[in-house]
C-alpha cells in the first residue's frame, strides 16, 4: 500500500481545516421535522462503534443544542442490515449514520451494492489503531523473530479474522508490506475470535487498546507491534510498526454519514455539534480509557480520506478476488 491510512487522514485534516462551516444556530430547530434525530449503529449494543458514539450521544446531551442525538442499533447482516435502513431514510437531518471501513469491505466483497457513496459525508470522529497481537504460547516473544518465523513457513500460521472484513484486511496489508503469509481461520465476530486467541486454538489475531490491555499486561496475550503513528500512553513499551521498519499504520476510523441529498446547511450543522462534542474534555477523556483517539474532519476532508481510502482497500481486493 503506498501510504498508511494514518497519513491519509492528516493530510485530509489538513483540507478540513480550511472548510468553513456554518454555525449551529444556521440551522434553527425549525429546519428540522423532529425534536431529537437518531444516529444508526448497525452493530449490537455494547460493541465497539455502539459504545463510542454513545459518549458522543451523552456529550451532546448536555449542549445547547437542537435536534438532540439518539443512537439506535439495527445489527444484522454484518452491518448491513443497519447501512441498508439509513441509506433510504429521508434526507431531513434526522436521520445520521455510524460508519467505518466496514463499509468499504461489505461493497467490495459483493455483499450490498453500496459503501460511502450512497451518503453525504458529516465528520470523521475517532481512530482506534490495531495492535498485531498473539496468544500467549505463540513461538516467538518479539516482532523481528515474529516476522522471520512466518516468513519461514508461510500460510501454516492459524490467524483469526472475519473473511473480507477490517479484521482481516490489517493482516492483508502487512503480507504486502513485507511478504508474510498467513494462514486466514474464519470467525464471525471479534469475541469468538478474542476467545479462540486466549484459548490457544488460534496463534495470531488483531487487537486494540481496548479488547487486548488487561490481557497483555497479565501475559495471557502476547502484543508485537501497534499499528499506529506513534506509541499509546496506555502501552508505552509496545512500539509501532514504523519503528520496527515496516511502513504501515492502520485503525479504525469512525465517523458521521447522512443520506444522500441531505441538504448542506443541515450536513454543516452536525459537523458544527460533532466537533464541539469532540472538543469535549470528558468526552476525550473517555475515549481514551477506550484506546481510541478523537480527530474530527470535517465533510470535505472526510470525503477526500474516503476517496482515498477506497483506492486502497480496492487494490487489496483486486488482487484477492473480492466479490468475484
Amino acid at each position: 500500500m503506498r501510504k498508511g491510512l494514518t497519513h491519509t487522514v492528516i493530510a485530509a485534516a489538513g483540507l478540513a481545516a480550511v472548510v468553513a462551516l456554518a454555525p449551529m444556530g444556521s440551522a434553527t430547530a425549525a429546519s428540522f421535522p423532529c425534536s431529537t434525530a437518531k444516529l444508526v449503529v448497525p452493530w449490537k449494543a455494547g460493541g465497539g462503534t455502539h459504545v463510542l458514539f454513545s459518549i458522543f450521544e451523552k456529550t451532546i446531551a448536555t449542549m445547547d443544542v437542537k435536534p438532540k442525538l439518539k443512537v439506535v442499533t439495527i445489527p444484522g447482516q454484518g452491518g448491513n442490515k443497519g447501512a441498508k435502513e439509513a441509506a433510504k431514510a429521508k434526507p431531513d437531518g434526522c436521520t445520521l449514520f455510524a460508519i467505518h471501513q466496514s463499509a468499504l469491505t461489505s461493497y467490495l466483497n459483493g455483499r450490498i451494492k453500496f459503501h460511502f457513496d450512497a451518503f453525504e459525508p458529516v465528520a470523521l470522529l475517532t481512530d482506534t489503531p490495531d495492535i498485531i497481537g498473539a496468544s500467549a504460547n505463540a513461538p516467538w516473544n518479539n516482532y523481528a523473530d515474529f516476522q522471520k518465523g512466518v516468513l519461514a513457513a508461510p500460510k501454516t500460521v492459524p490467524t483469526g479474522a472475519t473473511f473480507g472484513s477490517t479484521s482481516q484486511f490489517v493482516w492483508l496489508q502487512l503480507e504486502r508490506k513485507t511478504g508474510m503469509k498467513f494462514k486466514f481461520v474464519p470467525f464471525d465476530g471479534t469475541r469468538q475470535r478474542m476467545t479462540a486467541l486466549l484459548s490457544g486454538a488460534i496463534t495470531l489475531g488483531g487487537l486494540n487498546v481496548a479488547s487486548g490491555r488487561k490481557y497483555i499486561e497479565s501475559g495471557e496475550l502476547k502484543a508485537y507491534a501497534i499499528a499506529a503513528e506513534k506509541r499509546d500512553p496506555a502501552l508505552p513499551n509496545l512500539p509501532t510498526l514504523k519503528e520496527l521498519g515496516v511502513d504501515m499504520a492502520f485503525s479504525i476510523k469512525r465517523g458521521v454519514v447522512a443520506p444522500k441529498g441531505t441538504p448542506k446547511n443541515l450536513i454543516d450543522h452536525w459537523a458544527a455539534v460533532l466537533k464541539k462534542a469532540a472538543e469535549d474534555p470528558g468526552l476525550m477523556k473517555q475515549m481514551v480509557a477506550k484506546g481510541t483517539g478523537v480527530q474530527w474532519v470535517g465533510p470535505a476532508g472526510y470525503q477526500a480520506w474516503i476517496d482515498t481510502s477506497y483506492k486502497e482497500f480496492k487494490t487489496i481486493a483486486d488482487e484477492m478476488g473480492w466479490g468475484k
